[in-house]
C-alpha cells in the first residue's frame, strides 16, 4: 500500500526469533500494529518445514484471499518450491475444503452452492413471508450473529428475550430447511459446519486432527466463538502442553466486535492452554515515534489483556499535526490542500519528485463521511478511490452469469436456478414458477429436479412443461460442454457461444435505458469471461489457498472457485490514488501520509446506545478507542488529525465538538494546530519567486 523505506530489517530481531523458533507447545505472539507479524508466521512456516513437518501438515490460516496470497508468496521467497504443500487459506476456505471431503455427513453433497448476501436476504424474505428487504436484512444480521456465537435456529428459540427474536428464530429454521433442501450454505455456514462435523463425528475429528501438524493464525483477535472453539477442537488431539499451534494477534486491534469477534478468546487461551508462551512483539517498523506516542496515550485508558508498548527505532519524525474546520466542506479543503502542500513540499527540496498519490490516506469512520472529500478532490482533479466500492464480482451482470455456473455444479441450487431462468428472459413467466416451486414445494425436491417429475403435466399446462424442459435440456447441455472446455482457447469458444445462445448481449441492451450503460455492462462481461478462461488449463494458483498451484481441467472446474472468490470480495491492486477509506478497511494496511477527519465526539467514539446498560456503553468505548489506535497507526511518516465545528445533521448543521480521543493524544497545541492552506500559500509564493529569479534578464517582458 506504500512505498515507503520504512520496512522490518533483513534480520529478526530477539522476539521475533523467540517466536518462530517455539515450535512445540502453544504459542501466542502479541503483535503490536507495524510489529512484523507477518515476517514472523511465514519465516516460522518454513522453520517448520526446515525441522521435517510435513508441509501438507502446516496450516496457516488468516482473514482474506489477498493476505494469504501475500503469506504464500513470502514463504515462497524464504524456501521456494519446499512451501507449495503447506495449506494457507482462509478460515472459509478450509471451512470449504472441510465440507467438500465430509459434509456427506451432515447431508451436504460435494457441490453444495455457497450463497450470497443477495441469495440470503431473498430465500429469508420467503422464509419469513415479508417483502421487505429492510427487515429481511436485520434478520439476516441476526441470524449471522447467532451463526458465529455457536447457535442454531432451535437454540436461538430457547435463548430469545422477546417476541422479535423469537420470530426471528421462527424464521431462521425455515431458512435452514432451505438450505439443506438446495443443497446450499452461507458464508457463516463455512465455519459453523465444519465445527459440527468435529463434534459429532469421531472419525472425521480424529482424521482432521492427525492432519494438523501444526497451525498459524493470523489477526487471533478477530476471531468469533466458533472460529475459535474449530481451532481448539483442530489442535485438541493432543494434551493441551502439546498442541501445536501460533496464534498471532493484538488485543488493541480487536474492532470488529459488531461482527461476532471477542477478546474472550484471548483470554480463554492461557485457561485452555496453560502451557501457553506469551511473546510480545513491541517494535514497530512503520511509524516514526511521534506517532507511536499518540497511539500509546490513546490505546492507554484500555483495560489490557497483556500490557504492551509500541515503540521505534525510526526517529521522532514531525508533531502529529490536529486541524480544525468550522463545517465538513471546509474540512475536505483543507484536507485537500495538505495533500498538495506535503507534495509542493517534496518539489520544493532541491532534486526530489512529488510524493505519489497512492502514499496519501483519508480514514473516517463511516462510509457517509466521504461525499465531501470526494467532491474536494474532484474539484482539485486529485484521482481518487474508495474502498468498499462495487468489485467485479458484485456486479449484477456477474451475478447473472454465476447463476448459470451454480446451476451446473449443483442443479439443487434454487436461488440460482430462478436467476438463470428468468434472466434473460426465456418464455417462463411468474405465474409458471410460482406453480413450479408449489409442486417442488409438495413432493420436497429442488426446482430443476422438480421440472423433470412425470407427474407435473397435471399441475401446469403443456406449453409451460416444454418450455421448462427447453431450460434443462439447455442446462444439461452447457453443463456438459462445460466440462469438456479445457484450455483457454476452448473455454473462450465456449463462453462466446454460451452468451450468444442465451442472448445476454441483447438483454443488456434491451434492459438498460443507456447504451453507453449497457456497453459498459457488456465489457465487465467480458472481461470476467477473459478471467475464467485464463484460469482453464496448465497450473494455476488455487484461489482458495489451499494446495498451492493445481491443474485445472476445464471451465467447469474453475466455475467451483467462483462462488468463494466472490464472497471473500477481493480487490484489484491499487492505482496512483488517494485513498477514501474507513478506518474498518484500513486495518492490516499503511500509508507514508494518513489524514484521519471526522474526528468528533459522536463520530469517533460513535454516539452511544443510551438505553444499553452500563457494561455495554463501556465495552463499546474500548472498541472505539482500539478503532482511533488503529487509524493512528496507519500512518508511516505523518499524521493529521482533523474535525469540525459544526457538522450536517439532516438539513441543519448544528454544534459539534473534538473526540475526546484527540485530548488523549496530549499533543503539544503550540506546536501540531495547523492551516494547511497557508503552508500552501507559502510554498506556491516561494515557486513563484524562484521562477521569477529563473528567467533571463534578456527574456523579461
Amino acid at each position: 500500500m506504500s512505498n515507503s523505506p520504512n520496512a522490518v530489517p533483513a534480520r529478526l530481531n530477539l522476539a521475533q526469533q523467540q517466536a518462530v523458533n517455539h515450535l512445540h507447545g502453544p504459542c501466542l505472539v502479541l503483535a503490536g500494529a507495524g510489529s512484523g507479524k507477518t515476517r514472523v508466521i511465514t519465516h516460522k512456516i518454513a522453520r517448520l518445514i526446515q525441522t521435517g513437518i510435513p508441509a501438507d501438515r502446516i496450516v496457516a490460516i488468516t482473514f482474506t484471499n489477498k493476505a494469504a496470497a501475500e503469506m504464500r508468496e513470502r514463504a515462497r521467497g524464504l524456501i521456494g518450491a519446499a512451501v507449495r504443500d503447506a495449506v494457507i487459506c482462509t478460515f472459509h476456505a478450509l471451512g470449504v475444503r472441510m465440507l467438500r471431503q465430509d459434509g456427506s455427513a451432515l447431508g451436504l453433497k460435494s457441490g453444495f452452492s455457497i450463497l450470497d448476501s443477495d441469495d440470503v436476504c431473498a430465500i429469508l424474505k420467503d422464509a419469513g413471508g415479508t417483502v421487505d428487504a429492510a427487515t429481511a436484512r436485520q434478520w439476516q444480521w441476526t441470524i449471522s450473529l447467532w451463526k458465529n456465537m455457536g447457535l442454531n435456529a432451535e437454540r436461538a428459540a430457547q435463548a430469545a428475550n422477546d417476541e422479535d427474536q423469537a420470530r426471528v428464530a421462527r424464521v431462521m429454521a425455515h431458512y435452514e430447511e432451505r438450505l439443506l433442501a438446495y443443497q446450499a450454505v452461507d458464508f457463516d455456514d463455512l465455519i459453523g459446519l465444519p465445527l459440527r462435523l468435529l463434534r459429532e463425528h469421531e472419525s472425521v475429528r480424529t482424521r482432521w486432527q492427525s492432519r494438523m501438524g501444526h497451525v498459524l493464525v493470523d489477526e487471533y483477535q478477530d476471531t468469533n466463538a466458533t472460529q475459535y472453539e474449530l481451532l481448539r477442537l483442530l489442535v485438541a488431539g493432543r494434551a493441551p502442553r502439546e498442541a501445536r499451534f501460533t496464534a498471532v494477534g493484538d488485543d488493541d486491534q480487536s474492532i470488529y466486535g459488531w461482527r461476532g469477534a471477542t477478546l474472550d478468546n484471548l483470554r480463554k487461551l492461557p485457561v485452555d492452554f496453560p502451557e501457553l508462551q506469551v511473546i510480545k512483539l513491541e517494535q514497530n517498523y512503520r511509524s516514526t515515534g511521534a506517532i507511536l506516542r499518540a497511539a500509546n496515550r490513546v490505546i492507554g485508558p484500555n483495560p489490557k489483556l497483556f500490557v504492551k508498548s509500541l515503540w521505534s527505532e525510526l526517529g521522532e519524525g514531525e508533531p502529529v499535526r490536529v486541524v480544525e474546520a468550522d463545517h465538513e466542506d471546509h474540512e475536505a479543503e483543507r484536507a485537500v490542500a495538505r495533500i498538495q502542500s506535503l507534495r509542493a513540499g517534496t518539489l520544493a527540496t532541491a532534486g526530489s519528485q512529488a510524493l505519489e498519490y497512492r502514499n496519501f490516506a483519508i480514514l473516517y469512520r463511516a462510509n457517509h463521511q466521504a461525499r465531501p472529500f470526494e467532491k474536494a478532490l474532484r474539484r482539485a482533479q486529485i484521482p481518487y478511490r474508495v474502498t468498499g466500492g462495487t468489485s467485479l464480482f458484485d456486479r449484477t451482470e456477474i451475478k447473472d452469469l454465476c447463476s448459470w455456473f451454480r446451476l451446473w455444479i449443483n442443479a439443487d441450487d434454487d436461488p440460482a436456478f430462478l436467476r438463470a431462468v428468468t434472466t434473460p428472459r426465456r418464455g417462463i413467466g411468474h405465474q409458471t414458477l410460482q406453480q413450479l416451486g408449489a409442486f417442488a414445494g409438495r413432493y420436497k425436491v429442488s426446482l430443476f429436479e422438480a421440472l423433470y417429475a412425470p407427474s407435473l403435466g397435471l399441475t401446469l399446462p403443456a406449453r409451460s412443461v416444454a418450455g421448462l424442459h427447453e431450460f434443462g435440456r439447455a442446462v444439461d447441455s452447457w453443463r456438459q460442454r462445460a466440462g469438456q472446455a479445457e484450455g483457454e482457447a476452448a473455454a473462450t469458444a465456449f463462453l462466446r457461444d454460451w452468451l450468444q445462445d442465451i442472448g445476454y448481449e441483447a438483454h443488456l441492451r434491451d434492459t438498460e435505458d443507456s447504451p453507453t450503460l449497457a456497453q459498459a455492462r457488456w465489457a465487465n462481461v467480458t472481461d470476467f469471461c477473459e478471467w475464467m478462461a485464463a484460469r482453464c488449463g496448465g497450473r494455476i494458483e488455487d484461489p482458495s489457498g489451499l494446495a498451492g498451484p493445481q491443474k485445472v481441467k476445464s471451465l467447469l472446474d474453475v466455475a467451483q472457485t467462483i462462488s468463494l472468490l466472490s464472497t471473500l470480495g477481493e480487490r484489484e491492486q491499487d492505482p496512483n490514488q488517494v485513498t477514501l477509506s474507513t478506518l474498518h478497511a484500513a486495518k492490516g494496511l499503511e500509508w507514508p501520509h494518513v489524514l484521519m477527519v471526522g474526528v468528533n465526539e459522536g463520530l469517533l467514539p460513535f454516539r452511544a446506545d443510551e438505553e444499553a446498560t452500563e457494561s455495554a456503553q463501556s465495552a463499546r468505548l474500548e472498541e472505539e478507542r482500539r478503532l482511533m489506535y488503529v487509524g493512528i497507526t496507519r500512518a508511516q511518516s505523518s499524521l493529521a488529525v482533523s474535525w469540525s465545528r459544526r457538522r450536517k445533521r439532516g438539513r441543519d448543521q448544528v454544534a459539534s465538538s473534538p473526540s475526546r480521543f484527540i485530548a488523549e493524544m496530549a499533543l503539544d497545541a503550540a506546536t501540531t494546530r495547523e492551516d494547511p492552506r497557508e503552508k500552501l500559500r507559502a510554498l506556491r509564493a516561494e515557486f513563484a519567486r524562484r521562477s521569477a529569479l529563473a528567467v533571463p534578464a534578456g527574456d523579461s517582458a
